[in-house]
């Protein structure tokens, strides 16, 4: 029987507990922290020129041959332009106008390749120089190129 009163006891006491509401406050749900969305990256500047080829394939050639090619591009900066320099390599004479070239204008570089001197193949760059500065104050460089395969 003390068992019987011992169980109905303890029945009572947990249904009077599970009736019973928490009474202590909770700390409140705080919503998740989101980050602003990163900041877009400056616009990318328009190109100073667009060249309608920046690298030339001359293929075969033989050894003291001479090939002609030209390099034409746009001036898209928006301000007048001008070529101080074209600089290649003793093998590559080149010709580039020398005046202002308007926005909008297209300007060409000229270059003749002699092989005479040339032992392999190789790819040869030209540094077109202009006199107008980029945003840090040194002159814009343009890179052109052309690649041969000697053929002795």
């Amino acid at each position: 029987m003390q068992k019987l009163l011992y169980i109905v006891s303890l029945s009572i006491v947990m249904a009077s507990c599970a009736g019973i509401k928490n009474t202590q406050a909770q700390a409140p749900v705080q919503a998740p922290v989101i980050a602003p969305p990163p900041a877009p990256a400056p616009a990318k500047p328009a190109a100073f020129v667009s060249w309608d080829k920046k690298f030339i394939e001359l293929g075969k050639v033989k050894r003291g041959e001479k090939r002609s090619m030209f390099f034409e591009f746009t001036n898209t900066s928006g301000q007048d332009i001008q070529i101080d320099i074209v600089d290649a390599c003793a093998c590559t004479t080149t010709e580039f106008p020398r005046g202002v070239i308007a926005p909008g204008a297209k300007g060409r570089i000229e270059a003749i390749f002699d092989s005479t001197e040339k032992d392999a193949a190789e790819r040869i760059g030209i540094n077109v120089v202009f006199k107008n500065m980029d945003e840090k104050g040194n002159p814009r460089i343009e890179v052109v190129e052309y690649n041969f395969d000697l053929q002795l």
